[in-house]
């Protein structure tokens, strides 16, 4: 199956790619359609998010789109920074900036549980809509660890661990991730997709 990634960040198609390899999907990106507009993100939920671009992309491209929106709930912190996580500390902000304003807001707060989350979403020409989720349980460390990933993988220990994403190499952090867990649901769907 061909399907284009509806997003632009980089570091997010390095590891659908890596993930997703041995999948019987040949991936495209929106450099392959340069012209394709630009889909603000004003949902609520990661998931309305997610359908919003899928869709948005299927139709320009004229092929299956695959769209993730994800990010990061602080249970401290009401659950934010949440579908605001990329821009957490606002809309020019780089991922140093949002992990340094979360802890800022993180200080002196003993509940440090968080989890990330994924909403994938596959949307196909003809309307038809997808949607699979993965969650990765954790807690916010106290300063960054690490020099892997993005985002906020430097101050997140998944459950169980005395590392954060940051610190694990690609292959584990996969293995335990919110994007690997909705992404692993996504190729049981395509095994049964006709």
């Amino acid at each position: 199956m061909k399907i284009v990634l509806a997003t632009r960040n980089k570091k997010k198609i390095e590891e659908i790619r890596r993930i997703v390899e041995g999948m019987p999907i040949t991936i495209y990106t929106l450099d392959d359609f340069p012209d394709c507009p630009e889909v603000i993100e004003d949902g609520k939920t990661f998931e309305e998010n997610a359908v919003k671009k899928a869709i948005a992309v299927s139709k320009h491209a004229g092929m299956p789109a695959l769209s993730d929106d994800s990010g990061l709930e602080v249970d401290a912190l009401n659950k934010a920074p949440g579908v605001l996580s990329a821009r957490y500390a606002g809309e020019e902000a780089d991922d140093r900036k949002n992990v340094e304003k979360l802890l800022r807001e993180m200080i002196n707060k003993e509940d440090r549980t968080a989890r990330f989350v994924c909403c994938i979403t596959l949307a196909f020409p003809h309307g038809e809509i997808k949607t699979f989720m993965g969650y990765c349980e954790g807690r916010i460390g106290e300063k960054p660890k690490g020099s892997n990933g993005f985002g906020y993988d430097p101050v997140f220990y998944p459950e169980g661990y005395n590392r954060t994403f940051a610190e694990i190499g690609d292959e584990e952090k996969d293995a335990l991730s919110h994007r690997g867990t909705a992404l692993r649901k996504l190729h049981q769907f395509l095994k049964t997709y006709g």
